[in-house]
């Protein structure tokens, strides 16, 4: 787009927002986000959506949440197109009862909107679930619908990010998310007793 790509350890930032944003705030004007976006698709969607890792330890803790008898949801920024690619290369779609993103189109670009189609379309309640994220936008967008967060601080956002955004919890690794969960749940049983009484 004949524009100079800032140096990446100035990027980290646009990892977890929807990049239509992104883009927008990338370009402060002086070009057209959904260019840059087709320009991203095109090279993303070509394999650089599989050039990436898998946290140490995600494959156990999503086999320990799941053996727990919980029914775990993908719900992402990214596109579902992109994200259901990445959870099959990356064996990681067996753990999951279902799979939410963005759509191509912009739909659900909001994750505070997504959240909401998540919950209507399998008929949950929001007392009932527990968002884990890496970024404030994971935790702004579940906090519209009074869902609490667990913070995981081996991804992108950090501790001080998620600890201002009002993550219910925080985790270091993935190991230690069932436990988290655990006694984040017992929290929330014992506020919801003394609340009805």
């Amino acid at each position: 787009m004949g524009r100079a790509a800032p140096p990446p350890e100035q990027l980290g930032w646009i990892i977890g927002p929807p990049l239509r944003q992104s883009f927008r705030e990338l370009l402060g004007g002086a070009g057209d986000p959904e260019e840059a976006l087709r320009h991203y698709r095109s090279r993303y969607s070509a394999g650089g959506l599989l050039e990436a890792t898998v946290y140490d330890g995600a494959h156990e803790m999503l086999a320990d949440l799941r053996g727990a008898g919980l029914r775990l949801f993908l719900c992402t920024s990214k596109p579902l197109a992109f994200a259901t690619r990445i959870l099959h290369h990356f064996d990681l779609e067996a753990h999951f009862a279902g799979a939410y993103g963005a759509e191509l189109d912009a739909r659900f670009d909001d994750k505070g909107d997504l959240i909401a189609h998540l919950l209507q379309a399998e008929r949950l309640r929001a007392e009932d679930v527990v968002m884990l994220g890496d970024r404030k936008h994971d935790v702004l967008a579940a906090r519209r619908h009074d869902i609490p967060t667990i913070g995981a601080l081996w991804g992108y956002g950090g501790e001080q990010e998620l600890r201002l955004a009002g993550a219910a919890a925080l985790c270091e690794r993935p190991s230690d998310v069932p436990s988290t969960l655990q006694s984040l749940s017992a929290r929330r049983d014992r506020s919801q007793s003394v609340a009805g009484e």
